[in-house]
């Protein structure tokens, strides 16, 4: 690790104006992980724990306001969420250990790096080292060709097949939430199905955030009244494993029917997935096995597998169809 200079702010402006090359720093459970290989190399970091971004706040039309600073084991438990929005609190405690959990922060799992081998090795992207595109653009991408089981099948590119790791970010895409940022040219919003990039060329570019901006807090829209939402993770062990594939639904049926649903996969894309393909085929349909596999089909209709990670593809589909039938359970 190169040495750096820290800085402790005490508020969201003293943050901002430290920021000049600097990375934020809060739980750490990313960022001191990638500085370590090297991956991760900044020149300072600016330590946001004294920010008052750690509250869970009802907003006044019935949503849900999440402060950056909120530990993912204090969101997971708080009964708002596990009673309105049960999707993110389940992906939540599905996702890495409980003392993590108690260090991670909602603004920090939306900025979590790719786990790609290749990405996390030491000299990827370097002379003699693994192509990485992500690390060093143009270098290529050693998954290609290389160890590629855990790795994306949708969203892809020619430069680079990793796979999005994060439980939470899947929820919030299947709950629409809406991320508030802060930096030099003052406060905006971003969806959250705008925040994560794809890799297209530009692999190295894997958010919509822009030099010295912060995450403040999310926000979650009202819940659907009578919606009931399931998040289910397939994996290699049943924990502190990143899914193989996962699925995020928030579900309303009436009279047998579906009339409101939200899909989002896990462990098969670039980004967290929202598949609108999946609504469109699931709305206004009769809540059935069969109208939860042409869901699972058009989701994954544009899959690329490559040579390690084809098994990933019917996985998904019965990880939908599962997670649409514990959806629409009736009690």
């Amino acid at each position: 690790m190169q040495t750096f200079q820290y800085t402790k702010a005490a508020n969201v402006d003293k943050a901002l104006a430290a920021a000049n090359g600097a990375k934020f720093i809060a739980g750490g459970t990313t960022l001191v992980d990638l500085m370590k290989l090297h991956v991760e190399q900044p020149s300072g970091l600016v330590d946001i724990n004294l920010l008052p971004l750690d509250k869970i706040e009802k907003l006044p039309d019935g949503g849900l306001r999440i402060g950056a600073m909120v530990r993912n084991s204090d969101l997971a438990w708080n009964d708002d969420v596990k009673n309105n929005y049960a999707v993110l609190s389940q992906a939540l405690l599905s996702g890495a250990s409980p003392q993590l959990r108690n260090m991670a922060t909602t603004g920090g799992n939306l900025l979590q790096r790719v786990r790609c081998a290749y990405f996390r090795e030491p000299s990827a992207g370097t002379p003699g080292g693994y192509g990485c595109n992500k690390r060093t653009p143009g270098t290529g991408c050693a998954a290609m060709e290389g160890f590629n089981r855990t790795h994306a099948v949708l969203g892809t590119s020619d430069a680079c097949i990793a796979t999005h790791p994060s439980d939470m970010c899947v929820a919030m895409a299947a709950l629409e939430a809406v991320i508030h940022v802060e930096g030099p040219k003052g406060k905006r919003t971003i969806p959250i199905s705008d925040f994560h990039k794809l890799p297209g060329n530009t692999p190295h570019i894997e958010n919509a955030l822009e030099p010295g901006e912060l995450i403040t807090h999310v926000d979650l829209p009202k819940p659907i009244a009578g919606a009931k939402s399931v998040y289910l993770k397939l994996r290699d062990r049943a924990s502190y494993e990143f899914a193989l594939a996962s699925c995020a639904a928030v579900v309303k049926v009436e009279g047998g029917h579906i009339r409101y649903a939200r899909v989002a996969m896990g462990g098969v894309g670039t980004k967290p997935w929202r598949s609108h393909e999946a609504e469109t085929a699931l709305v206004g349909k009769a809540a059935n096995a069969e109208t939860f596999r042409h869901a699972a089909e058009a989701a994954l209709a544009g899959a690329k597998p490559h040579k390690d990670n084809a098994f990933k593809v019917e996985l998904a589909k019965r990880c939908v169809v599962r997670t649409l039938k514990m959806a629409t359970a009736t009690a």
